[in-house]
């Protein structure tokens, strides 16, 4: 197929940098709005499109796919995650997909860390008495929490976040463990200790964070069943994806104190939260900031249009997922 224009849809307003090499290289059709398109504005958009680079925010379902113009033959993710594309109607469809994989590595495990420390000392209860005027003085035996050296960090999903994230926390001197489906090769456990189930993990971890991707085997993974697992008191921490979590059951443990304290960045139907997490005291809320970095997110939209380089060049995109 040729291309004469090579146009790119650029479906959010992303980092200035980003915009600007879309806007150098391609003929870029831009949002300058951020307006959150519909599957309806989506298609009208690409029909004069070769290529579109696109957020979580946008689905591609198999009615979008199988709407798409003949011309367009690539889509490319600011993400890692792919799970708002059909990947099977993208493959019938003769559609490549690519993603952004590496730059949300580091911010996301940065904002695990964040959370790990705000919940193990309380931080969110502190910042609550300060704001509602309810701090009376100090004394010794007030807003206890607790120290992170010598206590076992689960993660479930030692991947590329899971493995950033082990080395910040080893740095407070915490033992590190996990689970995968498959052992990592002893070099990329540095020292970490496996567990060959979920129900393992979750039984050793004073604190458990979720770093898996979202798959049918994923799903709900935290559910009243698995969180009867856990230590009494234990903190979770999902930086991942929100249906990795049973809401209304993690809720429940953090109202008895089953679960001590959840620091949460993804929600299942965000930005509508269960509305039983507000007010809680023993939770650290955050809206999805894991990379929200001017670092990360540069990287991830460089990443992304790598993918659409390389296809209109005639070469393997550098991140194919199809």
């Amino acid at each position: 197929m040729t291309f004469k224009n090579k146009k790119l849809l650029v479906t959010r307003r992303l980092p200035a940098a980003v915009l600007a090499r879309a806007a150098r290289d391609y003929d870029a059709m831009l949002n300058a709005d951020d307006t959150l398109y519909s599957a309806e504005m989506l298609l009208t958009k690409a029909q004069d499109a070769d290529a579109a680079l696109i957020c979580l925010s946008e689905k591609f379902t198999g009615e979008v796919i199988a709407a798409l113009p003949e011309r367009l033959r690539i889509v490319s993710t600011v993400s890692v995650g792919t799970d708002h594309i059909d990947l099977d109607a993208a493959r019938r469809r003769g559609v490549r997909v690519g993603n952004a994989p590496h730059g949300v590595t580091i911010a996301t495990a940065e904002i695990a860390m964040l959370l790990i420390l705000a919940c193990a000392r309380r931080a969110p209860e502190g910042q609550q008495l300060i704001v509602q005027h309810q701090w009376e003085g100090w004394s010794p035996t007030f807003m206890l929490g607790q120290r992170l050296d010598g206590k076992a960090l689960g993660i479930l999903g030692l991947g590329k976040i899971g493995q950033a994230l082990a080395r910040r926390a080893r740095a407070f001197d915490m033992e590190i463990h996990y689970h995968n489906r498959q052992r990592l090769p002893e070099a990329e456990e540095a020292g970490a200790v496996y567990h060959a189930s979920t129900e393992s993990l979750f039984r050793a971890a004073d604190i458990l964070s979720l770093n898996a991707p979202a798959t049918p085997a994923t799903k709900y993974i935290l559910r009243a069943e698995t969180i009867a697992w856990l230590k009494p008191g234990a903190i979770v921490i999902n930086t991942a994806r929100g249906d990795l979590v049973q809401d209304a059951d993690l809720i429940a443990a953090l109202k008895t104190g089953r679960a001590g304290y959840a620091g949460l960045d993804v929600f299942e139907g965000e930005p509508n939260i269960h509305k039983d997490y507000i007010g809680l005291p023993n939770v650290m809320l955050l809206p999805h900031m894991g990379s929200a970095t001017i670092e990360a997110r540069n990287q991830m939209g460089f990443e992304a249009l790598d993918n659409i380089d390389a296809f209109f060049a005639g070469r393997a995109l550098p991140f194919a997922v199809v």
